[in-house]
């Protein structure tokens, strides 16, 4: 049954109404004829189910709701397009490896090929285009939240990596790794699925392939950083293995990616300083390999809200990398320093203004700072995106 038939004389709540909310509630008007379709923005406990044939659940949303009736964009876009959607999970890296196999099928193969998900496009805003072309075909970053409440699973899968995240949300590591594992769980024999190697054995029926690490230089990349040397590696074999695309245009392909903002982007070189914004660094290891990837790294902005996650990881790195600074800024910033022990090479500071000021005083001309928080912008910045442009801005307005 296709989605539009789904809603056909149906009474339908839309409970969230962000970007994907509002999607949701465009879609239904355009495409559907729905008996009722009503809006509710308010706490789980608040909400009454009754008199709904489907409650279309925002991501955004926390809890497990069983009951058949509660739904998602994700959830639907995967009952009528799955065998045509590549789906990519992971802690860290799904923006970069999504938007870099968008760009090779893009400029190899034929098919229409569109690009949904967590990365800002909510999937039914391209329902038209799939729906009308039985050879387009999708890739879809999908987040922990949209994979939480799913029953089915996309025809190719990748999980990049599993590490400790969004705490606040799941209160334990399971349950956030099987909510991540969900983009493999429901696939059936004639799927594939790439995992790296810190992702635990799935449930699943489809074949498995494990990407193990590698420490070589196997691209010739525009952006910075081992991690994107194995981002690459995730999607050659996606094209190779899956697509069954040439070897070598698809490397070709991959190397003319340039990147996306606030991922290690380079902002430029102020007074003989190089800035760099890594704002969408909201774990340990994103820190880590942040500082190992930027060669003349002399001073790192850490910090942010603090959701509950170790710190073990980045301590020790702090305390063996004695040639960077780590200006720590936030709550998280606050804690590290403390369960540190305050090492020489670390200095609390309040928030960003205050970092740069204390960059001014220990970065010389030839020394790169990068913004690398290894925690979330909430509470302080709507988003890791403001977080970096408001970084970016007072680089500028400070070397005036």
């Amino acid at each position: 049954m296709s989605i539009v038939d789904k809603f056909e004389s149906k009474s339908v709540l839309i409970w969230g109404y962000g970007i994907e909310g509002k999607s949701t509630e465009a879609f239904l008007k355009k495409h559907c004829k729905p008996y009722m379709v009503e809006i509710f923005e308010g706490k789980a406990e608040d909400l009454i189910s009754e008199g709904y044939d489907f409650i279309i659940k925002s991501p955004g949303i926390p809890g497990d709701y069983p009951d058949e009736r509660f739904t998602s964009q994700t959830e639907l876009f995967l009952e009528e397009f799955r065998d045509r959607t590549i789906g990519i999970t992971g802690t860290k890296g799904k923006s970069t490896t999504t938007s870099m196999l968008y760009k090779v099928l893009t400029n190899l193969i034929t098919n229409r090929v569109v690009l949904v998900g967590n990365i800002g496009i909510p999937c039914l805003d391209y329902y038209e285009e799939m729906a009308s072309d039985s050879q387009a075909i999708a890739v879809m970053e999908m987040s922990a939240h949209q994979l939480n409440s799913v029953h089915v699973s996309p025809h190719f899968a990748v999980f990049l990596n599993l590490y400790e995240e969004h705490l606040d949300y799941y209160k334990t590591f399971e349950k956030y790794a099987l909510a991540k594992m969900n983009i493999a769980k429901f696939q059936m024999p004639g799927d594939k699925v790439f995992v790296g190697e810190s992702v635990p054995r799935l449930n699943t029926r489809s074949l498995e392939y494990r990407i193990p690490e590698f420490e070589e230089k196997r691209y010739d990349l525009k952006i910075l950083g081992q991690h994107n040397q194995w981002n690459a590696e995730f999607v050659k074999k996606v094209c190779v293995s899956a697509l069954k695309l040439n070897e070598e245009d698809t490397i070709h392909e991959i190397e003319k990616f340039e990147g996306l903002p606030h991922r290690l982007e380079f902002i430029g070189n102020v007074n003989g300083i190089d800035y760099y914004d890594d704002s969408i660094s909201t774990i340990p290891l994103a820190c880590v390999n942040a500082c190992k990837s930027i060669p003349n790294i002399k001073i790192a902005i850490i910090g942010g809200m603090d959701r509950g996650i170790g710190y073990e990881e980045l301590i020790k790195f702090i305390k063996e990398s004695k040639d960077i600074i780590f200006l720590c800024a936030y709550a998280t910033g606050a804690r590290i320093y403390e369960e540190a022990g305050r090492p020489f090479n670390c200095k609390q500071v309040k928030d960003i203004d205050e970092a740069l000021d204390v960059v001014m005083k220990y970065a010389d001309s030839g020394d790169a700072v990068v913004l690398s928080p290894a925690a979330a912008s909430y509470g302080y910045f709507k988003n890791f995106a403001e977080r970096g442009e408001y970084f970016k801005k007072k680089i500028f307005e400070n070397n005036k």
